[in-house]
């Protein structure tokens, strides 16, 4: 069979889609992401289906198809596997002549949905003539061709603040990807994956944001001054922080500069070390029935330092689960201080070092020992402690390396 192929603009244009189960719920939110007013009759709706219904991004009639449900549509998704309802649909959009697209049976439907690739503006759709596997596979190597080739895309430009996520190179999002790929200027922490790194083009330029030579709070601002300056330049710069830019990144900052210049900014968020970490160790950082909470600290500066904003007080009354980041090298006087404000020196605690790495390291043990126990084992930075009996509840499993 020939295929002519042929990209729609259905957007404010109805589009059809009869039934309501698995099927409907994989194709309608492409259909919305168009713009389409998408339209479903079916006597029943999946959850999700039933979400995109309630907040009014399609419209739905609880109800058996009626042939005259094809008028005014502009295509026709049939979701049913049921052959003889199927047909009944397919038969009104041909009176009508009306495209259908046939869920149950590609060779009786006068339109197909190719196996689809989407990186940034550009959508690449391959139609198989019948060998779905085949078409999938080649969609697969040009959505790997799209990630490693830099877009040639007009509107990048200032700066993104991308999250690189909690170690592991593969853990940052698509997007993320997509505009490192696509940068001219990277300013780099040292707790970014080296692999993505080296992915980088020639010539782009490299700033290692860890050998400014200032003290803290000067590197910082030759942060915000070198993201302005190459910003203005014309350049498209991509700031990249392990985990995600606005826990403990100081992302805000960042933003607040570049705002002030002028230039504009695009947050790409990250996957963070603080829930990260734990789920690779096999800890959930809520569990029903034991934390409904979970409280994020940042632990470089110790309780009992003047500069300190944490409320430790508060914390040591949660009974759900305290995660702190940056906090190894204080965590003698944080577990001291916690247990001096009432919580139990026998509460679990995890500390996962390099989490999501070929280097994560697991210790468990309790806050009354936690700190001893981790200077015998060598435990070094970046390291994620986790506070609570979320720690014990799933102590047997561990999860499987991927």
């Amino acid at each position: 069979m020939s295929l002519y192929p042929l990209a729609l603009r259905i957007e404010g244009r109805r589009v059809l889609v009869v039934g309501g189960g698995t099927v409907a719920t994989r194709r309608v939110p492409a259909l919305i992401a168009a713009g389409a007013l998408v339209d479903i009759v079916a006597p029943e709706l999946t959850p999700a289906l039933q979400a995109h219904v309630d907040a009014g991004r399609a419209t739905w009639t609880p109800r058996r198809f009626a042939p005259a449900d094809v008028q005014g549509a502009w295509l026709v998704h049939v979701a049913v596997d049921d052959p003889d309802a199927a047909a009944q649909v397919s038969a009104a959009a041909e009176d009508q002549r009306i495209f259908c697209v046939r869920a149950d049976d590609r060779d009786a439907a006068t339109a197909w949905t190719p196996a689809v690739t989407r990186h940034g503006q550009v959508t690449v759709a391959v139609t198989d003539g019948g060998d779905r596997r085949r078409a999938m596979a080649v969609r697969d190597l040009v959505a790997h061709a799209l990630e490693a080739a830099p877009p040639a895309s007009p509107e990048l430009k200032g700066v993104a603040l991308v999250g690189a996520g909690p170690g592991d190179p593969e853990l940052i999002t698509i997007k993320g990807r997509r505009l490192l790929a696509a940068a001219d200027v990277v300013v780099a922490d040292r707790l970014v994956p080296g692999m993505l790194l080296g992915e980088l083009r020639p010539e782009v330029e490299l700033i290692d944001a860890a050998k400014i030579p200032y003290g803290p709070s000067a590197a910082q601002g030759e942060i915000n001054r070198i993201l302005v300056d190459r910003a203005l330049q014309g350049k498209f710069v991509v700031r990249l922080k392990g985990g995600d830019n606005f826990v403990f990144g100081r992302g805000g900052e960042e933003a607040l500069a570049c705002a002030e210049a002028g230039v504009p900014v695009l947050v790409v968020p990250g996957v963070t070390s603080s829930i990260a970490a734990p789920a690779l160790a096999g800890i959930p950082v809520t569990h029903r029935g034991v934390a409904h909470e979970f409280t994020v600290v940042s632990g470089h500066i110790p309780p009992d330092h003047a500069d300190s904003l944490v409320d430790w007080p508060a914390l040591a009354r949660l009974r759900g689960t305290l995660v702190v980041l940056m906090g190894l090298k204080n965590l003698p006087k944080i577990a001291e201080r916690l247990v001096a404000e009432g919580r139990d020196p026998a509460t679990p605690v995890a500390v996962i070092q390099e989490g999501s790495t070929a280097h994560q390291r697991s210790l468990r043990s309790t806050l009354g020992a936690v700190a001893a126990d981790a200077a015998t084992a060598g435990i070094r930075p970046p390291a994620v402690v986790v506070i609570g009996d979320v720690v014990a509840v799933t102590e047997a499993f561990t999860p499987a390396a991927g």
